[in-house]
């Protein structure tokens, strides 16, 4: 008696594709092969192991606390608003699920721990840092921290403009609700 066995049943591996603005693969594509080569794009890959998952930040936020004995509770404190900005970011993306770009225009430099786009960590955690940071030096870091960080996650190809934006716009409201709850704390002046 011969044993026949049925084939395995097909296994469905379509994704669900969200249609993502042609002009923010344009632009995308237009940041890539205007900057996108040599020094940038290694910069850019160093700044991408700095901000995963926020490490650079509450590593500089941890060496605050040390060296800045009187405000060391500040320093904490401004540290707990970048891990909640980074925490902040990770939840946004899991409830809107956009996928990072695929596209053929788009080169993608750099591996990413999730396929998750919307919004980018690394400019939410940055912004935030930039804002609460700063306030404790008594220094606007904002301008010269957030755009090199956003650009170089368009550089690298993991995200859209729009995902930079938006994490820039959250970074700095979690860095305001912070400012709004600790803000004497947090003034850059140190205890006397």
């Amino acid at each position: 008696m011969a044993v026949t066995t049925a084939p395995a049943p097909a296994v469905a591996t379509e994704t669900v594709e969200i249609p993502v603005a042609p002009a923010e693969v344009r632009a995308l594509s237009a940041v890539q092969r205007r900057i996108g080569r040599g020094p940038v794009v290694a910069t850019a890959r160093g700044m991408s192991l700095f901000g995963e998952h926020a490490g650079g930040w509450l590593a500089l936020g941890l060496a605050g606390a040390l060296v800045d004995r009187p405000r060391r509770r500040d320093w904490l404190t401004a540290t707990a608003g970048v891990a909640a900005a980074h925490g902040a970011s990770i939840a946004v993306k899991r409830v809107v699920r956009r996928p990072r770009p695929a596209h053929p225009q788009v080169q993608v430099l750099v591996g990413t721990p999730s396929r998750l786009s919307f919004p980018s960590a690394h400019a939410t955690s940055t912004t935030a840092a930039a804002v609460l940071f700063g306030r404790l030096l008594g220094r606007r870091l904002t301008p010269a921290l957030v755009p090199p960080m956003a650009l170089s996650r368009l550089v690298l190809g993991v995200h859209y403009p729009t995902d930079v934006a938006a994490g820039a716009l959250l970074g700095a409201g979690v860095a305001a609700a912070v400012q709004r709850k600790f803000g004497r704390r947090l003034s850059g002046r140190s205890p006397r």
